[in-house]
């Protein structure tokens, strides 16, 4: 491992299709990308396991492939030693036997784990980049705690999910200083975890807007019957809705008034006069979709996360990677801040019967990186992105 930067990764747990075992892999096998398998450049050097699953393929991974598993966070970043010995950590705090609050917001402990990642860094008088999986907490405070931890101790500090790093049908990205007049994403799921994914969506298409992005200034969620009355009232537009699913496959045939027993709507209004929105429709749609309004012209696209299995993380791993090797984000961690809280106070809309949030609090105001992460080559993947855990395995 001499001259490779080693990495160390902190779990909550890893089960099959977890979102650890879909990325840890290919950093010690490849990343199969549409134009062929591309050799890791990084080396996984530890691993903390928070929770070992049920149904744990983690432990017999890192035995085979000589990887310890320490038991403190601490200690992998040490090596098992009493100073810094990694070159990059990699948090994924994504499922796991954790409780969630009145909200309805999983209590994931990511930033227990930033925390403790961070302590270290001050001790040593240095730090290394890291990445965090999804969104950076379930609390506003806790978000910003940890993206102000990162500022201060001059922390190479990447976040979010595969969304903004998808394939794209047909493709559609934004050049920086675009006007956007309106936009609205589409998504499935439940509202805690998929209602991120549907927000980033959202958020990697309008931080590209004119004049970048302001912070956002109110938000509101709605339930039921009340998403339906918005779009009369204007507060959504189906124009919008109509092009964002235009390409989405799965999609149930009929009207979604008709397929979703208890659709959900997300609004957020900027701090620049921008709304937008966006649609989770459980029972009409199985995937993702976005259109927007730029100069009068509408466009749509699918975001194409299906396949064997997930291969759009393959994308997302080789942004993580090159973090490490560079030293330098692929993109904003102030995306994964905005969105983080955004979906905090949609999650209070909610749990105080829907009504309208203001959020002073997310004046969060930057401007998207020009420079394009690494991206998919097409709009379908190509093959599968399915690597065995062991040696004689096949892929799931």
């Amino acid at each position: 491992m001499t001259g490779r930067k080693k990495i160390a990764a902190i779990l909550t747990t890893c089960f099959t299709r977890s979102h650890a075992e879909v990325i840890l892999p290919k950093l010690i096998k490849g990343f199969p990308t549409d134009d062929g398998m591309l050799e890791p450049k990084v080396d996984l050097a530890s691993i903390y396991l928070d929770q070992i699953h049920e149904a744990d393929v983690c432990v017999p991974f890192a035995r085979e492939h000589g990887i310890p598993i320490y038991p403190s966070i601490v200690k992998a970043l040490t090596l098992g030693g009493g100073e810094l010995a990694v070159d990059g950590v990699l948090i994924i705090g994504e499922h796991g036997d954790y409780g969630s609050n009145e909200k309805g917001q999983k209590l994931y402990p990511r930033r227990f784990f930033f925390e403790q990642v961070c302590g270290l860094f001050s001790t040593s008088g240095h730090s290394v980049p890291v990445f965090n999986d999804k969104h950076l907490s379930y609390s506003w405070e806790q978000a910003r705690w940890m993206y102000d931890r990162a500022l201060a101790l001059k922390v190479p500090f990447m976040a979010g999910s595969s969304l903004p790093v998808a394939y794209r049908n047909p493709w559609l990205e934004y050049e920086l200083e675009t006007p956007v007049e309106e936009a609205l994403s589409m998504a499935y799921g439940g509202l805690d975890a998929y209602g991120f994914h549907a927000l980033e969506l959202l958020q990697c298409m309008v931080e590209r807007r004119r004049n970048g992005e302001t912070g956002i200034v109110a938000v509101q969620c709605l339930e039921g019957q009340e998403v339906w009355e918005a779009e009369k009232q204007g507060l959504w537009s189906r124009e919008l809705a109509a092009a964002a699913e235009e390409h989405i496959k799965p999609r149930t045939p009929g009207r979604m008034e008709d397929n979703c027993e208890n659709p959900a709507l997300f609004l957020l209004e900027y701090a620049d006069g921008l709304r937008a929105a966006s649609l989770i429709l459980n029972g009409h749609l199985s995937g993702w979709g976005y259109a927007g309004r730029s100069g009068g012209e509408l466009q749509g696209m699918e975001v194409f996360l299906h396949g064997d299995p997930h291969p759009h993380f393959v994308y997302m791993g080789l942004n993580i990677q090159e973090m490490f090797l560079t030293g330098k984000p692929q993109y904003p961690v102030e995306r994964t801040l905005l969105t983080s809280g955004a979906l905090d106070a949609l999650m209070e809309s909610r749990y105080r019967g829907h009504v309208r949030i203001e959020t002073p609090h997310l004046d969060v105001c930057y401007r998207s990186y020009e420079k394009m992460p690494i991206r998919p080559t097409g709009p379908r993947p190509t093959g599968s992105s399915a690597i065995p855990w062991r040696t004689g395995e096949k892929s799931s």
